[in-house]
């Protein structure tokens, strides 16, 4: 019973950061996400600011980056402390 709470919990969690690191994209750049990017990535792409995000997204689907290249990419780390 904890396992499926704990595990619905975090299938939630992702299906909005991928909402919401779409809509971040859609506002920077008038197109939504590169279907291409693995939920990985996209949860990796949340620590990257603005300027660098557009850039990363990019990088991600052309160099098929990992979740944990992606967060070495990112110079300014942008932290997401709502996360459960």
């Amino acid at each position: 019973m904890y396992y499926y709470m704990r595990a619905f919990a975090l299938r939630v969690q992702d299906r909005a950061i991928r909402s919401e690191e779409n809509f971040r994209h859609f506002l920077l750049t008038g197109k939504p996400m590169d279907s291409r990017l693995r939920m990985s990535q996209i949860i990796a792409l949340r620590f990257a600011p603005d300027d660098e995000f557009i850039i990363l997204c990019k990088e991600a689907v052309e160099k098929q980056l990992t979740k944990d290249e992606i967060k070495k990419a990112v110079t300014r780390w942008k932290g997401d402390y709502h996360r459960a």
